[in-house]
């Protein structure tokens, strides 16, 4: 079985999506459509840049958005089962038929701008930290919240986790985490305390559009950040997004899960090849394959 995976912010550079836009006519009605829905031109941001508009993240998102579903526009093979991370989990949803293309890349677009907003309003920083189980990476969080907010935000893979927070927390659970024996502890170049308790205004906000926005149960199952597990009805989806935001998100256990319900290969639609490497640690023996590239789609 062949489970369909989508990236998120971090993914992008400049130049994504072009020669698939050049290559298939529907893709270019794909983002078309988008600059359209947008009432700008992200194609050309995509496409061109500056880089620093790209890294943007009102920008990023809808860009990652677009480029995969123009890469997943022109693919032959159906997923059994979709994730997405974080942002990617908007991609899946369209890919699983849940949401409509306009209505989703609105929804992208006004969570971007919610979050860079929400990281101007109550500044925040994330770090990595490889080398400390989830136990460990709990209790340093834990001690580290008196000197401000900090939790875990991303379980990527084995021994690598995001921590995201006030940036007195972030930095203080830093400094247990090398106490604790981490591998290496770096502090992320991002614009704001993603997956964590800061994004809450940011979540109030998506929220009041969600409950707005028309989405249908899926034709297949999405597994969902914040429980790893699949869900198919439109109301659950809604409930999962909202939440999303300030939520860690549980990619090791979402590819455990699919891979113990049958995905057999992993196919990240979108830009980059960071998932690929972090399924390779979580589940041995499956196989990745990515289509980023025009001939990356061709060959699957």
């Amino acid at each position: 079985m062949t489970a369909f995976v989508f990236p998120g912010q971090g993914s992008q550079y400049v130049g994504m999506g072009k020669d698939i836009y050049e290559n298939s006519p529907e893709a270019k009605k794909i983002f078309e459509r988008a600059d359209d829905a947008l009432g700008f031109v992200l194609s050309k941001i995509c496409f061109e840049g500056p880089d620093d508009q790209l890294k943007q993240t009102e920008n990023t998102q809808p860009a990652i958005f677009l480029h995969s579903v123009a890469a997943f526009s022109g693919l032959h093979v159906k997923p059994a089962m979709v994730a997405g991370h974080s942002l990617g989990e908007y991609s899946a949803l369209y890919a699983a038929g849940a949401i409509d293309f306009e209505d989703a890349i609105k929804l992208v677009r006004l969570r971007g701008e919610l979050m860079q907003r929400c990281g101007v309003e109550q500044p925040g920083t994330m770090a990595a930290v490889i080398g400390l189980d989830e136990k460990t990476i709990g209790e340093v969080c834990c001690t580290a919240w008196s000197a401000g907010i900090v939790q875990a935000a991303n379980f990527n893979s084995p021994g690598q986790v995001v921590i995201s927070g006030s940036i007195t927390g972030v930095r203080e659970a830093m400094k247990l985490a090398k106490e604790r024996g981490a591998k290496l502890v770096k502090e992320l170049n991002v614009s704001g305390a993603f997956h964590s308790p800061l994004m809450q205004s940011a979540q109030e906000g998506l929220q009041f559009a969600i409950e707005k926005t028309n989405f249908r149960d899926a034709s297949v199952p999405v597994y969902a950040n914040v429980t790893a597990q699949p869900v198919t009805r439109a109301n659950e989806i809604k409930e999962l997004l909202v939440k999303q935001l300030t939520n860690p998100v549980r990619w090791m256990e979402t590819i455990q899960n699919m891979a113990a319900a049958g995905a057999t290969e992993f196919l990240e639609v979108g830009p980059g090849a960071v998932l690929q490497g972090l399924i390779k640690r979580i589940a041995s023996g499956v196989v990745t394959k990515g289509a980023d590239k025009w001939t990356d789609i061709q060959n699957n």
